[in-house]
């Protein structure tokens, strides 16, 4: 889709077209285009956050996932959990545990049980 053609249908989408919201969450899926979807998340739309996170996880974007997380967003704190745990980031992992996330201190108590400290 040319660049004239989004900025149509961003237009659309900005005056209420549910449709043209529909067809701009997946374009911007299907091309990766974190940005349009961060765009329509923050309008309040539920379905580009959910792609926001399902890519932001597939492409290992823990900047992105933090900051969904610290806006209160769930789905993006255990992906976020998840990826520091694979990674074995034991800062973010402190950093949830911290703000009273009981499964990232679970997750970090994991990964410390075989470490001493001398």
């Amino acid at each position: 889709m040319a660049d004239i053609d989004m900025s149509e249908l961003r237009e659309r989408a900005d005056n209420g077209d549910e449709d043209a919201v529909d067809e701009l969450i997946e374009l911007a899926t299907d091309r990766g285009d974190l940005d349009e979807l961060r765009r329509l998340s923050e309008s309040g739309n539920a379905t580009a956050t959910d792609q926001l996170i399902e890519l932001a996880t597939e492409y290992g974007d823990l900047d992105e996932l933090r900051r969904l997380a610290d806006k209160g967003n769930a789905t993006a704190t255990d992906q976020l959990i998840e990826l520091a745990t694979e990674h074995g980031d034991l800062n973010e992992l402190r950093r949830l545990a911290d703000k009273g996330n009981t499964t990232a201190a679970e997750q970090l108590m994991e990964l410390t049980a075989g470490c001493s400290v001398a």
